[in-house]
């Protein structure tokens, strides 16, 4: 193991030669505190420019332009009755105005950074690895240029196109392993094979047991949803709830952050129906790009969740088409009143964003909530990641009319009901955190220890999150020793 000393003044090298400053946590979440020159510059930098500027768009606030944009307020849809066949208020957090077009590209910068400020990470001798089902890889890929780091990726050879192609304009190494969304063991598998192949050589980011991906989300998510909900409640509104696919379990890291803020509000993490790894302890192949299954991961919080929801994919494609393509649009806008605007930006929900959706539905429905109920999910990235999938529907189905629309508005969409959904007790909680043992104690050399520290330690949670305004602390140290930050003072 090098000494680390030796390999941060390596790392602060390489940021004084490529101009490169981290922003921290604080900025990431208020981009008033970004200097104004930075501000300046970004005005002459595309959105998903590899230039190392962009790590201050790692925000829910981008201007929501491709080129030049400044910040502003949160980037989110409001989605009506006349669409979701509810009362409740759902608010969906749009990811599409990051770079790379996924919020996982924040999610990212934790695993990273911290390697790289701590000297467990040297840029110049070292590649970071980005096992992932999809975005996070993408992300990990972005940021890692950014700092002047090369990186692999591994994830499913099942994903989108779309996924490969954006990977190998920026020149990552590229491994794809059998199957596809819920087949993570095989990334895994790949992971431990390439570690045992190279050594030191490459630094594991897994975005399953990095707990600067969460940590993330809790600075930065959590802090959004409250700024947006402080801004649209009225006397009587309720901020109640949450629901989040588990994929990583990143994003529910927001949740630890809004359950100080509102002790009784619901958390309900998602998962595709035809993978049931949290309702029944099962297995399966599905369709919604973006959550991962067969495993619990060593980041989730279980003991924070309320409820576990199943989602149909099948419903969940029927939903994509009827967003997507013409016929669907022209019907919501025609026949069911939904507001032409609004219809024009569905597109910014992708298939796991559309699974968010279809879960906040649930939780509605099953809680009977009112207008004053107001929930909140993310919407992932975007269908600019999922053409693909567009056109392989239309190749199996042929067109989709107007009698399709119809039929997948009624069936898909005021179809979704509370079936399959755990409102979880005490017992139930602590089984699906006890699925953690198979994967990480047996398969990755985590101890029993820690894991029973994350259900019994009432602070093992809180300790971890407490640690964003270290991070702050040690970004800014940082930066001071690269010197690059004093061109922009």
């Amino acid at each position: 193991m090098k000494n680390r000393e030796l390999v941060l003044e390596n790392t602060i090298q390489r940021c004084k030669e490529r101009g490169i400053i981290l922003p921290t946590y604080k900025q990431m979440r208020n981009p008033e505190l970004i200097p104004d020159k930075i501000k300046e510059e970004l005005k002459q930098i595309g959105l998903w420019d590899m230039n190392s500027l962009n790590l201050f768009r790692l925000t829910w606030k981008n201007e929501p332009t491709k080129f030049g944009g400044g910040f502003g307020k949160v980037n989110y849809l409001e989605l009506p009755t006349e669409l979701t066949g509810v009362k409740a208020k759902i608010i969906v957090l749009v990811g599409k105005f990051f770079p790379t077009g996924a919020h996982k590209v924040g999610a990212t910068f934790g695993p990273l950074v911290e390697k790289l400020i701590d000297g467990r990470f040297d840029p110049t001798t070292q590649k970071a690895l980005w096992p992932s089902t999809g975005n996070y890889c993408r992300g990990g890929a972005y940021d890692s240029y950014l700092l002047g780091c090369e990186s692999i990726a591994v994830l499913p050879e099942g994903m989108s196109e779309e996924r490969f192609e954006w990977l190998r304009k920026v020149g990552t190494e590229i491994f794809a392993t059998p199957g596809t969304e819920s087949n993570v063991k095989e990334i895994y598998d790949k992971v431990k094979q390439l570690k045992a192949e190279r050594g030191d050589a490459i630094v594991n980011m897994n975005q399953f047991e990095e707990i600067g991906n969460p940590l993330w989300h809790y600075a930065v998510t959590g802090p959004a949803m409250e700024e947006v909900f402080q801004s649209i409640k009225t006397d009587t509104s309720r901020f109640s709830g949450v629901f989040l696919t588990q994929g990583s379990a990143g994003t529910l890291g927001s949740t630890d952050y809004l359950r100080e803020l509102h002790p009784s509000f619901k958390v309900c993490a998602g998962e595709a129906l035809q993978c049931p790894t949290l309702l029944y302890n099962g297995y399966g192949e599905h369709r919604i790009e973006g959550i991962g299954d067969k495993h619990v991961p060593w980041i989730h919080n279980i003991k924070n969740m309320d409820m576990v929801a199943g989602i149909d994919d099948n419903a969940n494609i029927g939903i994509m088409r009827l967003f997507n393509e013409p016929a669907g649009k022209e019907f919501l806008v025609k026949e069911m009143g939904v507001n032409q605007e609004l219809v024009d930006q569905l597109e910014l929900m992708g298939i796991s964003s559309i699974a968010n959706m279809m879960g906040a539905i649930k939780m509605a429905k099953y809680y009977e909530m009112t207008a004053d109920d107001v929930l909140f999910t993310v919407a992932t990235d975007s269908m600019e990641m999922y053409q693909s999938r567009l056109k392989e529907e239309r190749e199996k189905h042929g067109a989709f009319t107007n009698r399709d629309a119809a039929v997948s508005f009624e069936a898909d969409l005021m179809g979704i009901n509370i079936d399959y959904m755990i409102e979880m007790n005490y017992y139930e909680k602590k089984r699906m955190h006890n699925l953690k043992y198979f994967t990480w104690i047996e398969q990755q050399g985590k101890t029993v220890e820690e894991l029973n520290a994350q259900w019994y330690d009432d602070n093992y949670w809180k300790n971890h999150y407490a640690k964003a305004d270290e991070w702050d602390e040690k970004i800014n140290e940082f930066n001071e020793r690269t010197g690059v930050l004093k061109r922009y003072l």
